[in-house]
């Protein structure tokens, strides 16, 4: 028996690094996903194909999560295509890192926008689905940063530290109904983005983390695939920082 045989998930920003391997893993456990992203529709249905060869159904939208009404709009096609959504991943984010003096507001608010913003959005739509159905699993992706802070990210750890208190409150809010939301704070992660780091700055980081090596995104799938199964079915407004032992 598969994990998640028989659910729904949807994955926010699923095109690339940490989002695509968290639908991918999901639709190795038997899910059914449907997935966002912003790159070409032509790099989207290449997913969705490759993604259904688990056999799954699988949907992906174009549809930006930081603007409420597309993001409405999303919630009701998934339920249209799939009938329900039983697991929720927000992932989307995005970072414009710099110095609190030389952060322009525009910076400030496209951060808030989508990290933080985004995540209300989807959740206030689909928690009107998973508070029919009385059943539902909400993880949505912090960072280290917004635990610790991090200096020329001001505006990125304000927005994953307001998704720990976000998240809190939505499990008091809807565990009633069997509906839970989780945390997770990945710590240094090796992506896309990393792998054009100079080695020796990523060397550097690496020694700094008990664990001695960077996280993988099957470390933050595999997590994300214990919050969205039953395994985890007692487990609610907790943040569960993979960082390798840096916090």
């Amino acid at each position: 028996m598969k994990l998640l045989e028989g659910k729904t998930a949807l994955v926010t920003g699923a095109s690339k690094g940490i989002g695509r391997k968290i639908a991918e893993v999901f639709a190795q456990q038997g899910a059914n996903v449907a997935f966002t992203y912003l790159s070409s529709v032509e790099k989207g249905q290449a997913l969705e194909q490759e993604l259904q060869a688990f056999g799954t159904k699988v949907v992906g939208y174009r549809s930006d999560a930081s603007k409420f009404d597309e993001a409405e709009k999303l919630i009701n096609d998934i339920v249209a295509d799939f009938g329900t959504i039983d697991i929720v991943v927000n992932n989307a984010g995005i970072t414009k890192d710099g110095l609190l003096l030389r952060m322009t507001e525009e910076n400030w608010d496209d951060v808030i926008n989508v990290n933080l913003k985004s995540i209300f959005n989807v959740t206030k739509s689909a928690s009107k689905v998973m508070m029919k159905q009385r059943k539902g699993s909400f993880i949505n992706m912090s960072s280290v940063v917004g635990i610790q802070g991090n200096a020329g990210q001001a505006n990125y750890a304000a927005s994953k530290a307001g998704i720990i208190g976000f998240t809190k409150s939505v499990a008091k809010e809807l565990g009633s109904r069997n509906i839970r939301a989780n945390v997770i704070a990945p710590g240094f992660i090796r992506t896309e983005m990393t792998d054009v780091l100079d080695p020796q700055v990523v060397a550097g980081w690496e020694a700094g983390i008990p664990l001695k090596r960077a996280g993988s995104t099957d470390d933050i799938a595999n997590a994300c695939l214990f919050l969205a199964s039953d395994l985890s079915s007692y487990i609610t407004g907790q943040t569960l920082s993979v960082d390798g032992g840096m916090v």
